[in-house]
């Protein structure tokens, strides 16, 4: 059997601040196979973006630094890179996908520049070859014109298109695993569902594993194969898409899940008030000074004693499909059972 693609083992981060030490990842497990495509969700805050790029090297040090742990690519642990090897990775092997376009193009150089660059340092195409290549990516993820877009700068290109950009130069080596961080949060949800079926054909046709971030899970319902829900900086579900969204037996991720609109109960129709959203009571911890349990205990309705006192282990569901995990020292399936009989 073919080793994981990666291979995260207790990874730790903090950040040293003048306020004390934020303790934004705490012992963050799991593995990524080749052609896997994980979403990791959860709110703001939960340490789901700080601990990928924690990995490829794109936290601030310091404040930033890695308290413990691995995360071996393809049998070489990243943590353990130095700068330029990092480099020789990102944006060759693994390719990155941020949320934010307008803020991660570069203003003053086209956008055919930026697409070419990453083409002429890992791949060394010359000139000529990178900028031929350019327009074919565009022509890719779907830009009319690519032969005049090629040429124009970012301010030029709507919201949806700069995506797409960014998205070419994701993809533009090929890479075996694609980081989209929060890709889709800045538009609006008709180029939001564009890009997403941009995504799906893009991943199969290269056949690369994608770790997809977000905190909208509504997004991940038909992109991923696997889920897993952060929350506290640490993993409190994960498992097959289906059965966690299904079968949640985490009651974060239940909530996150009861906190979506209801489209196919609306309301508003003759002689109905309108669904009101269910929310999650109170607020996400303070990293400063996380709870010494369950972080999600202060908010849970069926949480323990124990879980004030003592993090749970994160283990195989009881009674769920293979390779569901979870966090919890309550049984949410059958505690939500008694309530609804009670």
């Amino acid at each position: 059997m073919a080793p994981p693609l990666l291979e995260v083992e207790d990874l730790t981060v903090r950040f040293d601040t003048t306020a004390g030490v934020v303790k934004a990842v705490t012992g963050v497990s799991y593995t990524l196979e080749a052609g896997e495509t994980l979403a990791v969700v959860g709110e703001s805050g939960s340490g789901k973006s700080v601990h990928v790029l924690a990995m490829v090297g794109l936290i601030p040090k310091p404040p930033g630094r890695i308290e413990r742990g691995t995360a071996k690519f393809e049998g070489r642990d990243l943590l353990t890179m130095n700068e330029r090897e990092l480099r020789a990775l990102r944006g060759g092997k693994i390719g990155m996908i941020f949320q934010d376009p307008m803020s991660s193009l570069n203003p003053v150089l086209t956008v055919g520049f930026q697409i070419a660059e990453p083409l002429r340092e890992h791949l060394k195409l010359s000139r000529k070859a990178a900028m031929a290549r350019a327009v074919e990516l565009l022509d890719l993820v779907g830009i009319p014109e690519p032969h005049r877009r090629v040429h124009q700068y970012p301010h030029q290109f709507s919201g949806g298109m700069r995506q797409r950009a960014m998205i070419a130069i994701g993809i533009s080596c090929e890479p075996k695993l694609l980081i989209a961080d929060e890709a889709t949060t800045a538009l609006d949800v008709t180029v939001q569902a564009q890009i997403l079926d941009l995504v799906r054909k893009l991943k199969k046709q290269f056949g690369m594993a994608m770790i997809w971030i977000t905190h909208d899970m509504g997004v991940v319902a038909g992109l991923a194969d696997n889920v897993q829900v952060m929350y506290g900086g640490r993993i409190m579900e994960r498992g097959p898409a289906r059965d966690v969204f299904h079968d949640s037996r985490s009651a974060y991720t239940w909530g996150l899940l009861n906190s979506l609109p209801d489209h196919d109960d609306p309301g508003g129709q003759a002689g109905e008030r309108a669904k009101r959203l269910t929310q999650i009571p109170g607020y996400p911890p303070n990293m400063l000074d996380p709870p010494a349990g369950d972080p999600f205990a202060p908010r849970n309705p069926y949480a323990t004693e124990r879980c004030f006192v003592e993090m749970p282990p994160l283990v195989q569901a009881k009674d769920a499909a293979p390779g569901h995990l979870v966090a919890a020292w309550y049984d949410l399936r059958a505690v939500r059972a008694q309530g609804a009989t009670a």
